[in-house]
């Protein structure tokens, strides 16, 4: 990974040449790329970059002359699984394995000698039901099932593949899914009354799970989170709303990553309405929401899931790779054979239909490092050569799917916001497919939770080092955008724990009353807790994510129902009423978030390109720099507060107080005077940084207490 210095004294802007140079196409392949301009480096690997462009427009040249265009081709789900025509039903069913097929249900009691279905020669069963008495043969809202015959002489029921929705008897320990055909009457159907918000200059994106969202030990539903858990997320100040677990998944503690029906809304918390609903409604308080989608990867769940399509047959006539290439060993899924034309459609089509039908506006794409490479990243450490990067190991495949998928989701929307989670740090993942990029808007700096939970666990407070966590904040492509982030649901899931119960652990059970004098374990914990996630959010990438509940320290860990904790709800809800509570501690934790939030609303310092870090004092344990028009001054030492700091800044004028995480409504100790005005005086010889104070022009001298963050803002330029 690449990242600018540390002291740059000039704002980033893209090359010229960048912006204006646009792909030049050649029978053979492609002269020139737009991103040789903006990494030269990249031109080393001229052959890797026309290999896989030269892919990526055939592919989608022979979509577009076989299907029409990339659009129709992504209407799959108009197509496939159970559709109304005039005066009948269709239902169609990629199965080339199978030898004989049925459509079986509620409407048939589950006798599909009757409903036998036809093959076509791309392996595409079908059947047409007319319509009994004006109306559907197969009623909204019952239960339906594929049932094919696999050759070897045995019959099979699966969910059908493109199934919107599906359900269990929870009565029924282990019962097996069944497809429920969803298609209510337009009185019963959800219309969505307001309009998708703008796309934010950067995103503030909270990340929530809705079944594990209610203080109750059970499973929240899709409109008490609407009801209950939007407006917390509108009051602390996020834009963004990124919801996981979407998709249908039969095991439940998978968090939601073992999909096993990619197009059915998950049943656990309520119907496919359910979820308009809460979409609506997050659009209507100005909140964007972005779905968790899973494309890495499915299910190995063979009763309920797309796996049980695969019965030994070649890869060209199933959705995954066969043998070892088909399965990823450490979790336990099928891999998909992103070079398989109906598997482009399924995954195209499913990005289409979350988008059209549920007005998601952009998604969070899951595992993208186990789709960039054939090694899936399994034991490979990632070290910033290119070669690790743009080579034989990389799966091109898997690449022209998500070059195809990025182009589709901005011609359709061109606002929406795409981020991929990698953690290898592939260059040009977020650049634009045209200029040879691979599309994504942002990728989520993943190495930054590591650093917290490292030095949290591993060192002393005083054996923090500033210029290392300045580095991990900045160490990032900049001409790609990243989602910076303190923890996520990964650093809370059995096994870990939450940052604040990280830092305070035990004590957050007895020593959070505000009616007594907090411990220095609390007092320690509170002040921390503010800083990283702030010092995150400030120096660490374009825009920020917080898993729900974090925002307030919210504290042990997630642990979802399972055997191994007798199928407890306890540690899978979040417990609001800590932060509502007046006399706890976590309400300032709470305020806090608000407060930051809101500067980025009001400055739009996330937003900008000038960032720059003065100061990295290993001693006084102090960072300071410069985001937007904003001074940020960071004081990690334990004891120790500095009266009369000078900090280097770049715009003369007069300067005040524009957050404090010390102040008393924060929880803090109150020693920072909001009133004061801080006057800059001129350094060095203008022009020449190198006689600046810290190369920067100008200065001025604040009071900097220990474990405390402020955020200075000119007030009057001189």
């Amino acid at each position: 990974r690449w990242s600018w210095p540390l002291k740059a004294n000039s704002k980033i802007s893209v090359p010229e040449t960048a912006r204006e140079n646009k792909t030049v196409a050649t029978e053979d392949g492609v002269s020139h790329l737009p991103i040789y301009d903006l990494d030269p480096k990249l031109a080393e690997f001229k052959n890797h970059f026309n290999y896989r462009m030269r892919r990526y427009h055939y592919q989608k040249h022979l979509i577009e002359k076989h299907e029409g265009s990339l659009e129709e081709f992504s209407r799959g789900y108009l197509k496939f699984g159970i559709n109304a025509e005039p005066g009948a039903t269709v239902y169609r069913e990629w199965a080339p394995a199978a030898m004989d097929a049925q459509l079986i249900g509620d409407f048939n009691n589950w006798n599909g000698s009757g409903h036998r279905m036809t093959k076509d020669n791309y392996g595409v069963w079908s059947i047409r039901i007319s319509h009994v008495n004006g109306k559907p043969a197969i009623p909204h809202n019952s239960k339906v099932k594929f049932r094919f015959h696999r050759g070897d002489g045995l019959w099979v029921d699966r969910v059908p593949a493109w199934i919107r929705y599906a359900t269990f008897d929870a009565s029924k320990f282990g019962a097996p899914y069944d497809g429920v055909h969803w298609d209510p009457p337009s009185g019963e159907r959800y219309v969505f009354k307001h309009p998708r918000p703008r796309k934010p200059d950067a995103p503030r994106i909270y990340e929530a799970h809705v079944g594990m969202s209610g203080e109750k030990p059970e499973v929240s539903t899709y409109r008490e989170f609407a009801d209950n858990v939007l407006p917390r997320i509108k009051a602390n100040n996020y834009n963004t709303v990124q919801l996981m677990a979407i998709m249908e998944h039969s095991y439940y503690a998978s968090f939601g990553y073992h999909v096993t029906n990619f197009f059915a809304v998950s049943s656990r918390s309520g119907t496919p309405e359910d979820l308009k609903y809460l979409v609506d409604k997050a659009h209507s308080l100005g909140l964007r929401v972005l779905m968790d989608v899973v494309h890495s990867h499915a299910s190995s769940n063979k009763t309920d899931g797309l796996n049980g399509y695969d019965v030994g047959q070649n890869t060209q006539e199933s959705y995954f790779h066969t043998g070892e290439r088909g399965y990823h060993k450490l979790w336990d899924s099928r891999l998909f054979n992103y070079a398989n034309w109906e598997v482009l459609r399924f995954l195209l089509s499913n990005l289409r239909y979350w988008m059209d039908e549920f007005m998601f506006d952009g998604f969070r794409f899951d595992g993208v490092t186990s789709m960039l490479y054939n090694h899936h990243g399994i034991n490979m450490s990632f070290a910033g050569s290119y070669k690790e990067y743009f080579g034989l190991d990389t799966d091109v495949d898997a690449v022209v799917y998500l070059m195809l998928a990025n182009h589709l989701m901005h011609k359709l929307l061109p606002e929406a916001t795409v981020v991929a989670e990698d953690v290898s740090g592939m260059p040009v993942l977020c650049r634009s497919v045209d200029e040879g990029g691979v599309g994504f808007d942002y990728r989520l700096a993943m190495a930054i939770p590591d650093r917290w939970i490292d030095y949290l666990k591993n060192k002393d407070d005083l054996e923090w080092s500033m210029s290392g966590i300045a580095h991990t904040l900045t160490n990032r492509r900049y001409t790609e955008k990243c989602i910076a982030y303190a923890e996520s649901h990964d650093q809370s899931i059995v096994g870990d724990k939450t940052m604040a119960f990280l830092l305070m652990d035990k004590e957050m059970y007895t020593g959070m009353s505000d009616l007594q004098p907090a411990s220095p374990t609390i007092d320690r914990g509170i002040a921390l807790q503010k800083m990283i996630h702030f010092i995150t959010m400030a120096l660490g990438g374009d825009g920020y994510l917080n898993f729900m509940g974090n925002e307030f320290g919210h504290p042990e860990w997630i642990d979802f129902p399972r055997e191994g904790n007798n199928w407890s709800y306890d540690k899978c809800r979040r417990q609001w009423s800590l932060a509502d509570i007046d006399h706890l501690r976590y309400k300032y934790m709470n305020a806090f978030d608000q407060a930051m939030n809101a500067l980025d609303d009001k400055f739009s310092f996330l937003s900008s390109s000038k960032q720059i870090v003065s100061d990295m004092n290993e001693e006084k344990k102090i960072i300071v720099f410069e985001r937007g028009d904003l001074v940020f001054v960071f004081n990690f030492h334990p004891s120790k507060t500095y009266d009369g700091y000078k900090v280097g800044c770049d715009l003369p004028g007069k300067y005040k107080v524009a957050l404090d995480s010390d102040a008393l409504m924060f929880g803090g100790h109150g020693r920072v005077a909001h009133d004061n005005d801080h006057f800059t005086s001129p350094e060095g010889v203008p022009g020449v940084p190198e006689t600046n104070f810290n190369n920067r022009p100008n200065s001025f001298k604040i009071l900097s207490p220990s474990r405390t963050c402020v955020v200075m803002l000119i007030t009057r330029r001189i």
